[in-house]
């Protein structure tokens, strides 16, 4: 039996959170579309009070921005890219052409050709989120993206030093220092200053994966990436410390960071409601992460592991951090879900910043259809048909038939003329049209 513990904001608030945003975002980008630059100019400085010459950093900028760090961030960010570019090259040496003939003549086959443009957006507000240039990236160029483009707000005033060398470490061919809807809708529509791209991708707040949202179709994009959620699986061989930290490690992202506790002891329940309290009075975050505990923070209570496996499955969370006895048991049956970390050696930050798989994950239940970004979701897999005149013949006729089934007579007459056309191309002598279609 499932009993909720701790429930956060009611549905209706949310959606009306929600209604605000979408509104918000329609009027933005339809300016952006209608006015360009100056649009885009005119946004910067009312959410971030930033009107730069050129909103395009020159080379003289970012290597300023790259002597500027410590030789230790430095070899810190290139370690992480290393760790997301080799996970990327494993996981695009998957992904194989194909060519089979499925019928004597019939040559079919598929290619998988990279997106020529991508907009990268990369979170930097409230953290310069260093790591998201990397996943993206990293990742964008692995796939032979051949022109991938880059977007960060200020961060105190300033391009951040760390995402700028994150960006240009990691193969960016343009960096700027633009945030928001701004930022995603110049990318995606174009204007002026910058030429529009063929797919967004990254993560950000409410509104930045509300303008995705709205411009998909005009542009492809990775998924819907909105406030970090995480959900916590543990039992009582866990401890409350442990949980506390991972789920206000992940809270303090945004104060509407779902946070998710999901277990069959009562105990670390409470044991894990004390650690929380202890826990905000010195968290310098606590601030942010206190605010998304109180108000989208869930303790949920099962009997077993298969309900919590139901649950699971249920929420479809972002990251799950799975802390049991046996982690694996998850792992094989558990089917929604971002990212899975098993065991408590491993850790969602880890995720985040440093270990390899891709932090950019679906998020409001996206998980049910959809895994994170990688590296094949900057790559299209194209289909090619050759046929030669003798399968042409024979295809034709079933292909004929099918089209006069469905109505479709301009489609008949396609198929009718190879028919014609190709009808003897080396048949064995003496079949007729009634002998073919019988035989077929």
């Amino acid at each position: 039996m499932i009993e909720i513990v701790k429930t956060g904001i009611d549905a209706d608030t949310a959606a009306e959170r929600d209604e605000g945003v979408r509104t918000a975002v329609e009027g933005i980008l339809a300016d952006i579309d209608a006015r360009g630059d100056d649009a885009v100019r005119e946004l910067s400085v009312k959410f971030d009070d930033w009107s730069p010459g050129d909103f395009r950093l020159s080379q003289d900028e970012i290597e300023a921005s790259v002597e500027r760090l410590p030789a230790q961030a430095i070899h810190d960010i290139e370690f992480a890219q290393a760790q997301v570019r080799q996970f990327a090259e494993v996981q695009k040496a998957a992904l194989d052409d194909v060519e089979v003939e499925t019928l004597p003549g019939v040559v079919l086959g598929h290619r998988n050709i990279p997106v020529n443009s991508v907009g990268c957006y990369v979170p930097g507000g409230r953290y310069p989120m260093v790591a998201s240039a990397h996943m993206s990236i990293v990742t964008a160029k692995v796939a032979g993206v051949a022109r991938v483009i880059a977007c960060a707000p200020p961060y105190e005033g300033a391009p951040s030093d760390a995402i700028v060398a994150a960006m240009h470490l990691g193969g960016a061919d343009e960096i700027y220092c633009l945030g928001g809807v701004q930022a995603v809708g110049a990318m995606a529509l174009g204007c002026e200053s910058i030429e529009p791209v063929d797919m967004l991708v990254g993560p950000g707040n409410a509104f930045v994966a509300e303008a995705k949202r709205q411009l998909f179709g005009r542009v492809g994009i990775d998924l819907l990436a909105g406030p970090t959620e995480t959900l916590i699986i543990a039992d009582d061989t866990c401890d409350g410390e442990m949980v506390a930290t991972d789920l206000l490690g992940q809270a303090e992202h945004g104060p509407t960071s779902p946070a998710v506790l999901l277990t069959t002891s009562r105990a670390l329940i409470e044991d894990t409601l004390r650690e929380i309290d202890s826990q905000l009075e010195t968290l310098e975050t606590a601030a942010v992460a206190g605010q998304a505990w109180r108000d989208y923070g869930r303790i949920i209570l099962c009997d077993t592991e298969a309900e919590m496996v139901e649950e699971a499955d249920r929420i479809a969370s972002e990251h799950v951090q799975v802390m049991t006895r046996d982690p694996d048991y998850f792992l094989e049956n558990m089917t929604n879900y971002g990212s899975l970390f098993l065991g408590p050696e491993t850790n969602v930050a880890y995720g985040d910043k440093v270990i390899g798989t891709n932090h950019t994950l679906p998020t409001r239940l996206a998980a049910r259809y959809t895994g994170g970004l990688w590296v094949g979701k900057f790559i299209k897999t194209v289909t090619w048909q050759k046929v030669s005149p003798q399968a042409t013949a024979m295809v034709g006729e079933y292909c004929s038939r099918l089209c006069a089934l469905e109505g479709f007579a301009g489609h008949k007459a396609q198929a009718d003329l190879r028919v014609a056309r190709y009808r003897g191309t080396n048949e064995p002598a003496g079949m007729d049209r009634e002998e073919r279609s019988s035989g077929s």
